[in-house]
């Protein structure tokens, strides 16, 4: 008796064990996808790589909800998504500060003090061409409203059907083609002095 009760053990450890290899695959394959669409919709690094480890960890706690018949990235962008709404609801506006105005409130500072950035990259033309050619990208999808930035995302970034995105964002397909032609014009119009189709 005793070895059928170490049987049994053991095999509901590999059974216990199968959705969490089975998750670890799925991160591994749409990390940098997942990535990808969590930078385009906060506009930085910092919060990108935030909002994908949140998404990765709320699909893993729910991840028995799944169902194994639909494409996992279609939830899985639905729950980067709804986090980042969630998120936009929850925090205040955020202050910016200008690296060439003089700091400010710090005790024995004479209003002189100003922010330094040392820059350790190299060929900096190429850098700030990047740069500036992405700030004006995620500046022109920052300035969509969240439907139509996700819909552009998914379809232009992620190179999704037009089907996978109304089961994404549980929208009907009509939805998703007025979403996706009217964010593009928005962003060709955003995009027109700067030389970018």
């Amino acid at each position: 008796m005793a070895d059928v009760g170490v049987l049994d053990i053991t095999t509901a450890r590999r059974v216990l064990a199968r959705p969490k290899i089975e998750f670890d695959r799925l991160v591994q394959r749409y990390h940098k996808q997942a990535y990808n669409i969590a930078y385009r919709l906060t506009g930085n690094h910092a919060d990108a790589e935030d909002l994908t480890q949140e998404a990765f960890v709320r699909a893993f706690r729910f991840f028995d909800n799944y169902r194994r018949d639909l494409p996992f990235e279609n939830w899985l962008y639905r729950i980067i998504s709804n986090l980042f709404v969630d998120d936009l609801r929850r925090k205040p506006k955020a202050r910016i500060h200008s690296l060439d105005a003089p700091v400010n409130g710090d005790a024995g500072c004479d209003g002189n003090a100003y922010f330094e950035v040392p820059d350790s990259r190299e060929n900096p033309e190429r850098v700030v061409l990047h740069e500036e050619l992405d700030e004006k990208i995620q500046n022109a999808l920052e300035a969509l409203p969240n439907d139509f930035r996700m819909t552009v995302i998914l379809a232009d970034i992620q190179g999704m059907s037009y089907e996978e995105i109304s089961e994404t964002m549980g929208c009907s397909l009509g939805t998703v083609r007025s979403r996706l032609h009217r964010g593009r014009k928005i962003l060709r119009t955003k995009l027109a002095g700067f030389g970018v189709r």
